[in-house]
């Protein structure tokens, strides 16, 4: 009993170290949903215009993005983009220190490629989803193809969208915990750091999964009362 007392004890003992990272972590998640949120809507948009070469080229992206584990992407992030920067810069005769640039950005595109390529699918079948009528109701009131995407097709389409997205951004936070693999201190390196000291990586592992828990559980509930907001207003409107 007194070894399960001391246990508890330093499981939360290493929560106010660990949580010193939590910033990075979600600074990583959300940057790389918003960036991913806005590539998804491209990619999907692309797709379901079937714009040619474009259309290919997204296609061709998204089954690597789906077929490739996230910690290789990672990698190839962290170490490609390092190579392709200094070769175009040495093009142009210039000179460029690559470690200059923190591995958080590379953690940031890395993940924003994959969460960009998960959402277009969504995007796409949400707006398959939208009535064939409110594209023709569009084009009978001479709306553009723009004012007929963000005035009516795109705000119906998100709404459908909105549970995968909301799974798509839980996904995130919970995904950041391997961007130690690529130099970041989140708040998981951080929490292999403080293990590192007593070799008690169980607790700390307990004490990483009591921050991600209700980090994502009150997530959850946020958005989920947005999607019944929406759903209401959308019912409303259309």
């Amino acid at each position: 009993m007194e070894k399960l007392l001391n246990d508890i004890t330093y499981i939360f003992s290493t929560i106010p170290e660990i949580v010193t990272k939590l910033p990075i972590t979600l600074f990583i998640a959300f940057s790389a949903t918003i960036i991913g949120f806005l590539l998804g809507i491209l990619i999907a948009l692309v797709r379901f215009f079937h714009i040619k070469v474009l259309s290919q080229i997204s296609t061709v992206f998204i089954s690597f993005i789906r077929g490739t584990p996230m910690v290789i992407q990672l990698y190839l992030a962290y170490y490609g983009i390092p190579l392709l920067i200094s070769k175009i810069i040495e093009s142009t005769g210039n000179e460029f220190d690559i470690n200059s640039l923190p591995s958080t950005l590379f953690a940031i595109i890395a993940f924003a490629l994959n969460t960009g390529a998960y959402m277009s699918e969504s995007f796409r079948s949400s707006l398959m989803s939208v009535e064939v009528g409110q594209f023709e109701a569009c084009k009978s009131l001479h709306y553009s193809t723009w004012d007929s995407l963000r005035t009516v097709i795109l705000p119906q389409a998100f709404v459908i969208a909105l549970p995968t997205l909301t799974s798509s951004l839980l996904a995130m936070i919970k995904n950041t915990s391997l961007a130690f693999c690529i130099t970041v201190v989140d708040i998981m390196a951080q929490a292999r750091i403080v293990g590192s000291r007593s070799f008690r990586y169980f607790e700390i592992y307990i004490a990483v999964s009591l921050l991600y828990w209700p980090i994502c559980a009150c997530l959850e509930r946020l958005l989920l009362l947005l999607e019944k907001r929406l759903s209401r207003y959308s019912k409303k409107l259309y």
